[in-house]
């Protein structure tokens, strides 16, 4: 395929998109063949057609990929092949822009002169085209969650020996399950890991929070649930910075530029147009 070629094909690509949004149900064609008043063919470009209450409407577009502004002529050209064919509103697409003499006749005779093309700097004047964005992430990071058992309760409760009892505590954070005394989930250490105060938003090291329980059970290996008064949490505080910068070339995909009004479509990776 031909740079002329592909360009058409891009034509045609970025027509269907603008269709689409625009909730016209029709299929934009390549390479098309109509025959004028005259009995001549004419190859189109681009082309579509559509019918609204009854009145059809007829759109052919003829590309240049060219390098340098559209003359005259060439409008002069593309004029005389519309005049031969049966109501067709015409476009013009080309990359660099049009000589003013091109515009004059092409506004005069109701040509659509546009610019289809990847954007410069002045395309984005009074549009925004980076965005900075400043990111601070306060992480917590947990070194000890301890229960605090409620020892009147485990007197009274369990019969323990006058040696010291060692626990240990295995599993996900959100399998260690804190229950009320109906044994119904009140929470787990994931939740309160997420509850951890971090305000400061700044650096600290080896902090200490409790998280108070009332009638709140806990369960030990080997020693059954007991009652908790607490969770007891030994943490540092993290701060990462980082930047993110939103480059809107890098999710542009095209302009589309009214060569006489100046108006502005943008087209995104995505097939969105704004």
């Amino acid at each position: 395929m031909n740079k002329d070629t592909e360009y058409e094909k891009f034509t045609q690509e970025l027509y269907q998109q603008l269709v689409n949004v625009q909730g016209i149900t029709i299929e934009v064609l390549h390479n098309v063949e109509l025959e004028g008043k005259s009995g001549q063919k004419h190859q189109i470009d681009v082309y579509w057609e559509y019918e609204i209450a009854g009145i059809k409407h007829k759109v052919a577009i003829e590309c240049k990929n060219y390098n340098s502004k559209v003359s005259i002529g060439k409008i002069r050209d593309f004029f005389g092949v519309l005049s031969d064919l049966n109501n067709v509103n015409g476009i013009m697409a080309t990359k660099i822009g049009y000589q003013s003499g091109a515009k004059q006749f092409a506004d005069h005779y109701g040509i659509n002169l546009k610019e289809l093309r990847f954007p410069n700097d002045k395309d984005w004047k009074g549009r925004i085209k980076t965005i900075d964005i400043a990111i601070q992430m306060v992480i917590p990071d947990i070194k000890q969650r301890i229960p605090l058992f409620d020892n009147d309760w485990l007197k009274a409760n369990i019969a323990l020996q006058k040696k010291q009892i060692t626990y240990s505590l295995t599993g996900l954070t959100n399998e260690m399950i804190i229950y009320n005394e109906k044994g119904e989930k009140i929470t787990d250490f994931f939740e309160l890991d997420n509850k951890v105060p971090c305000l400061d938003k700044i650096d600290k090291k080896n902090l200490e929070h409790i998280f108070p329980f009332e009638n709140a059970f806990f369960d030990v290996t080997g020693l059954g649930r007991l009652k908790i008064a607490g969770i007891k949490y030994i943490y540092d505080i993290n701060i990462i910075t980082d930047k993110l910068i939103i480059d809107a070339l890098e999710t542009t995909k095209a302009i589309l530029k009214d060569a006489i009004s100046g108006e502005i479509f943008f087209f995104d990776n995505k097939g969105k147009v704004k």
